[in-house]
């Protein structure tokens, strides 16, 4: 792609112009030849793409706020509250709409073929409603089972690169039907590993999830207590049950028991940015040079030169998982090469 145009786009013209000019001084310091345009047209944007990449959030973290206000002044405690429960619903409802009319402007100006790359939660909804509303070819990515798979890897010491796995349910409760390596079943140090206090404060929910199902699901214990009627009934359990288990959160940004969480998360994420855009610019940090285990570009990588790559990626269920409703979204196992995305 180092002959490729990227164009970027948002409403938000500040935003767009920091977003431009950081992809701009890779660009350079790289010595490619990339064109990079930035615009606050979307139509515009997806003139003659190949590739569109979603990255939003509607209504902004204004939004995203009332959505965690208001349930819980009814008593619904949230912690992330982005992907089910009253703000997840309401979240879809003002994103569905979007990722509609975003489909129609390519269906009337990008490439016949492109490819709709969709990372905007609630990703189930949004996929599901992409492919029952417009048909596009479509796929939805998320971190949860690259993240959890490295995880699981470190608590057993085991190279990360020796391991094997099939995930596989739904964005968020998808659960590690198979970890190996070669032919050794890993699942019987993993049931060791559990056991040690500091893995189980690392992630007590899951922990309490898999002994009860069998098998470990891919987020994290927050958002994971979220989908389950047993963990978030009263603010007091909250407190102190959920809240103690996370203080020891390795990154120490947020601990995920309490509610609006992520929010506050986010907000100060958002304050913070700024300041590291400037620094990246001027050369403070060092610019991004390590792939991450981010799905997008191993997607079009594998479309365009046609060599194999794996995802996990959420798609229509077409018989997929066959105690899933057909049709939903589920996310599985696919193969992508020149064919595009093929699930298993």
């Amino acid at each position: 792609l180092q002959d490729c145009t990227i164009s970027l786009m948002d409403i938000d013209p500040d935003r767009l112009e920091q977003a431009r000019s950081l992809v701009q001084a890779i660009v350079d310091r790289r010595g490619l030849k990339a064109q990079v345009e930035a615009t606050t047209d979307r139509l515009e944007a997806v003139q003659g793409a190949d590739y569109v990449i979603t990255t939003f959030q509607q209504g902004g973290l204004e939004a995203y706020k009332l959505d965690i206000e208001i349930p819980q002044r009814y008593g619904v405690e949230q912690c992330v509250g982005d992907t089910l429960g009253p703000g997840g619903v309401f979240r879809s409802l003002r994103t569905i709409p979007v990722l509609i009319d975003l489909c129609r402007d390519m269906d009337n100006v990008a490439a016949m073929d492109a490819l709709l790359i969709n990372y905007v939660n609630p990703m189930a909804a949004n996929c599901w409603a992409v492919a029952e509303a417009t048909g596009r070819p479509h796929v939805g990515l998320c971190h949860s089972v690259q993240g959890t798979s490295e995880m699981l890897a470190r608590w057993i010491g085991v190279p990360y690169d020796e391991v094997s796995f099939l995930c596989a349910g739904i964005n968020h409760q998808a659960f590690f039907l198979e970890f190996t390596r070669g032919k050794e079943d890993l699942y019987p140090r993993i049931w060791e590993a559990i056991e040690r206090r500091e893995v189980d404060a690392e992630e007590p929910v899951r922990i309490e999830m898999m002994k009860y199902f069998g098998y470990f699901v891919t987020e994290s214990s927050g958002h994971a207590s979220e989908y389950v009627p047993y963990l978030r009934k009263t603010e007091r359990m909250i407190e102190e049950e959920l809240v103690p288990r996370f203080a020891n959160d390795r990154d120490g940004w947020f601990d995920w028991g309490r509610t609006g969480g992520y929010l506050r998360h986010c907000i100060r994420r958002s304050a913070e940015s700024k300041k590291e855009y400037q620094e990246l610019l001027e050369g403070v940090r060092d610019l991004p040079t390590a792939r991450t285990h981010e799905y997008g570009s191993y997607i079009i990588e594998a479309m365009q030169t046609n060599r194999p790559t794996r995802i996990n990626g959420n798609v229509p269920n077409s018989g997929l998982i066959e105690n899933l409703p057909y049709g939903c979204c589920v996310e599985v196992p696919c193969l992508v090469d020149g064919a595009g995305v093929q699930p298993t």
